[in-house]
């Protein structure tokens, strides 16, 4: 279900991208965190993690388990040896000659018993013989064919607090898993905002690079016109050629750095590196700006930000790993109950039917002595809670300077901003005059050229000043955790 609903999100913002001519920053969010292979990857670690919660909780419950085996051996047990079934089986024949002499001494006693003693003493061996060969095989095991099965059900009483720390660890670790794919939804979206501005910046450049190439031609076409007249000089017609091929090269390179940032941002928001997108606040002459507010709670950062309470996550797991290395060496009680079932049975002498019974009782498993293993691995595993425990306190004053940067560095965007915006007056206002003096002749042709590109250079500042207020603030929301 969860494959199907990202399949349908997929292909409707595919088809945004082609009905749509242009894409806002919030397609562009969209698309990249919809088609980030590292996003995708720590989805599927955080439903690992859930799943493997799921696992620790069964420990809990009983275990059922099932065995079943066939053995066939060579030879079968014996409860009698050679001798003894010899004996048995005639038994009859090796007493026929003391009942003989019984039967003679009763007869001599008693002469009138005779017939029947007779009758006796022919028969008496056979049966004896008879009931020593039934006796024999009554004692026959017939083990070459062995069958046995069992049921067995174990259930832990006591692990010394093993299995409730591991399901503490796989519970923190599905909140780690979340919280690193919140961490890099965040760096996602600065990626593509950065990407994205970048864009715009060069299309602002790329305008600004044609505007100021149409300047230096129309100078130029002037200065030809001036030298032809004969109130310019040559020289001059060169050093305005030199700067319109400047300004070719320029542009050249702007269009070639708009192309590559146009194929990152395609490549960020999964679609073809060729594909012709174009975004939606291209066309706008000034970047409309938010007021950034500047003031901030550290409390709000260290609860936001990802890496803050993934460290926490992690210090709380390595505490349990703690009592899990110390569960290792206490005492371990269970329960067991089994069913066993065998054929031959031997529960009413030896039988070729498969019968069984059931046993139930109690395990314990007590350490006794190590040499002192259990006491070093619980300090080594104390040792790592308290490196994870540094690097938290460590984490936390690099975020509060990282935050403090980051709101500076606002307040210094702003205030070049302002900066660029009134030299971005002065040098219009000065660029306009030195056109009005250089068609009255007044000014001369260095002059201009030095005012355009004080102009150009002016431009350039304010963009770079627009495009810099607009990646501080997303700095300074990432540094927050407030970033979405």
């Amino acid at each position: 279900m969860k494959k199907l609903f990202l399949l349908t999100i997929l292909l409707h913002l595919t088809f945004i991208v082609k009905a749509q001519t242009s894409l806002s920053l919030d397609s562009c969010r969209a698309l990249a965190l919809t088609n980030n292979k590292d996003l995708l990857i720590s989805h599927e670690k955080i439903n690992a993690a859930h799943y493997q919660r799921k696992a620790a909780f069964t420990n809990y419950l009983p275990n059922f388990s099932a065995t079943g085996a066939y053995m066939r051996n060579q030879k079968e047990f014996s409860l009698l040896n050679n001798d003894q079934k010899a004996a048995l089986s005639g038994l009859g024949s090796n007493l026929a000659g003391p009942i003989g002499q019984a039967a003679a001494g009763i007869i001599a006693t008693y002469p009138e018993l005779a017939p029947l003693i007779s009758s006796l003493s022919g028969s008496l061996p056979a049966a004896l013989d008879q009931a020593g060969n039934s006796l024999v095989d009554a004692l026959r095991t017939d083990t070459r064919n062995v069958y046995a099965g069992a049921i067995t059900l174990t259930q832990p009483l006591y692990m010394g607090g093993k299995i409730r720390a591991y399901n503490k660890i796989t519970k923190y670790a599905e909140e780690l898993a979340r919280q690193q794919h919140n961490g890099g939804m965040q760096e996602v979206i600065m990626s593509t905002d950065q990407a994205y501005w970048q864009v715009i910046s060069l299309v602002n450049k790329k305008k600004l690079a044609e505007g100021y190439l149409k300047l230096l031609q129309q100078l130029d076409s002037d200065v030809e016109k001036m030298i032809a007249e004969g109130v310019a000089t040559k020289a001059d017609g060169l050093s305005v050629r030199v700067k319109v091929n400047e300004a070719e090269m320029t542009l050249t390179k702007v269009e070639d750095g708009l192309s590559l940032a146009r194929m990152l941002l395609c490549q960020l928001c999964g679609l073809d590196l060729s594909s012709p997108i174009t975004l939606a606040d291209e066309n706008m002459e000034n970047i409309p700006l938010i007021p950034t507010d500047t003031h901030f709670d550290l409390s709000t950062a260290y609860e936001n930000r990802p890496e803050i309470r993934s460290l926490e996550l992690a210090t709380q797991i390595y505490k349990q790993k703690v009592n899990v290395t110390r569960a290792e060496h206490l005492p371990s009680i269970a329960l067991m109950g089994n069913y066993m079932v065998t054929n031959p049975s031997v529960f009413n002498s030896f039988e070729n039917k498969f019968k069984g019974m059931w046993n139930v009782g109690v395990m314990v498993q007590l350490p006794i002595w190590h040499w002192g293993e259990g006491i070093y691995k619980t300090k080594a595993a104390k040792a790592e809670a308290r490196i994870a425990q540094y690097q938290l306190q460590d984490a936390r004053e690099k975020i509060e300077l990282q935050v403090n940067q980051a709101a500076f560095k606002v307040n210094e965007a702003g205030k070049k901003l302002v900066m660029a915006s009134q030299n971005m007056e002065k040098a219009e206002e000065n660029l306009r005059y030195a056109t009005l003096g250089f068609r009255e002749g007044v000014i001369a042709t260095s002059n201009v050229l030095e005012a355009q590109t004080a102009w150009l250079s002016a431009q350039s500042e304010k963009i770079d000043a627009q495009i810099d207020v607009k990646l501080t603030e997303i700095y300074l929301k990432k540094s927050l955790g407030t970033l979405q």
